[in-house]
């Protein structure tokens, strides 16, 4: 389906083309850490795709200022740094990235003048125009919400959250807010990130980014103290919709695979979110008389107490609602919104290595997000050994020797098709502008430009 698309962006070769006979003697790396500045070194050479980088972040195969005014930034493997560093090609960038040899870099938005040379100007002048719009979802914000780990460490039982994260967001920009190139990224450790690459949303001013998170924030305020969930009734579409994923999810997820409420404490906070207070003193009653209750069964309880007819003015509206409400606070995604309001927020790249796990920041399905193992995800040093492990001199590129390989595929196919789209846009504007000048011109202009 996309070969054609492919050619249309001239990938015509692999960036192991650009290395020479000794940069190649040199990276066999065995026996290392993937922290070791040789190793991040060979990765850049062999199996970082530089060339799908820069037709991602360019919109079309001819270089212009969406990749020229692009500012990156780069951590060094001393900590140190480096802003507002900008490139006119591809190749120019990858020589300075393995002169530098960053632990990573980030993407930054494309400004109105070359970033190197803002010292020259004005404020007025230089500024950011254009950049993705981005989502950040990192597991250390459902530290409350989560028993099997926290800080940095993350398990397949709550990368769930993630999963449950992407099902509902990808549906809600592409459904609700007609976006459709939207890439999800594996953060390399504990979380993901959207990048939405539409032109319309890459020239959004921080005002509708700030609109756009505000739709699709619902879980404010700290994890202590107060309701974190406030919603307005009836329920917005994409709340209702949202909530047709929650509660699919709900029971395995949080209940058994969480056990939230298990602990008193923790349960505390459950009664906390029900407004009837007879209900509450009879549920903190019941379960005071079996502590190590399990998740499960306290939340049946609330439907056999409310049953009962123990509360005689049960509000059975209300009740339903205050479930509905835990349901979205438990497990409703997670958003960092401040990464999505500002234009001149930096991210970082795709296919960068995660300088504490050595995994790659790989590409997510989003049509099969439950697929995903971020356990699975290659290591920089795994990457090398299966590079070193291949015989004899196949004709191939480096990472098509390696289980980056379908990662690296899905990038190519994602940035054929938004290449695509933004050259056949670009075509479609062209014309209309010609039409507009022909008929202000005349019939006989319009005559001669015919012919």
């Amino acid at each position: 389906m996309f070969d054609d698309d492919e050619d249309l962006i001239g990938d015509d070769g692999d960036d192991t083309d650009l290395l020479t006979a000794e940069e190649k003697a040199k990276v066999s790396v065995k026996d290392a850490s993937f922290s070791d500045p040789q190793v991040m070194y060979a990765f850049y050479q062999r199996l970082f795709p530089w060339r799908q980088l820069f037709q991602w972040l360019n919109h079309s195969p001819i270089p212009s200022n969406d990749f020229m005014h692009r500012e990156f930034a780069f951590t060094l493997q001393n900590e140190a740094y480096l802003r507002y560093q900008s490139f006119p090609t591809f190749e120019t960038l990858r020589k300075e990235v393995l002169r530098l040899n960053p632990s990573r870099f980030e993407i930054g938005p494309v400004y109105s003048a070359n970033p190197r040379d803002r010292k020259a100007l004005r404020k007025a002048v230089f500024k950011p125009i254009n950049k993705e719009l981005v989502f950040d979802i990192d597991l250390t914000d459902y530290d409350d919400v989560r028993t099997c780990c926290d800080k940095a460490n993350i398990c397949e039982k709550c990368w769930q959250f993630i999963t449950v994260a992407i099902k509902i967001m990808d549906v809600a920009l592409r459904e609700d807010l007609g976006f459709k190139h939207i890439m999800w990224v594996y953060s390399g450790r504990r979380g993901a990130h959207a990048w939405v690459c539409d032109k319309k949303a890459r020239q959004m001013d921080d005002g509708k980014r700030k609109a756009v998170a505000a739709y699709l924030e619902v879980i404010r305020g700290g994890a202590q103290g107060g309701k974190r969930v406030h919603l307005r009734r009836p329920l917005h579409p994409h709340l209702t919709r949202s909530m047709d994923v929650l509660k699919d999810s709900f029971t395995t997820d949080v209940l058994i695979n969480q056990d939230p409420w298990r602990e008193p404490e923790k349960s505390a906070r459950l009664l906390h979110l029900i407004s009837d207070k007879t209900i509450t003193e009879a549920l903190r009653e019941k379960w005071n008389s079996e502590p190590s209750r399990s998740s499960v069964k306290k939340w049946a309880d609330i439907d056999e107490v409310a049953k009962s007819g123990i509360s005689r003015h049960l509000n059975v509206q209300q009740l339903r609602e205050n479930k509905q409400d835990i349901v979205f606070e438990y497990l409703y995604p997670r958003l960092d919104v401040e990464v999505s309001k500002h234009l001149n927020h930096l991210l970082k790249s795709p296919f960068v290595v995660h300088p504490g796990t050595g995994r790659v920041c790989v590409p997510i399905d989003a049509t099969r997000p439950e697929d995903f193992d971020p356990l699975s995800v290659p290591t920089v040093t795994q990457l090398l050994a299966e590079i070193d492990a291949t015989t004899g001199e196949e004709k191939m590129a480096d990472y098509e020797k390696t289980s980056l390989k379908p990662y690296v595929d899905f990038f190519k196919r994602f940035v054929a098709a938004l290449v695509k789209d933004e050259t056949t846009a670009v075509k479609r504007e062209r014309e209309k502008e010609e039409a507009a000048r022909a008929a202000a011109a005349g019939p006989g202009m319009a005559a001669e430009m015919e012919f």
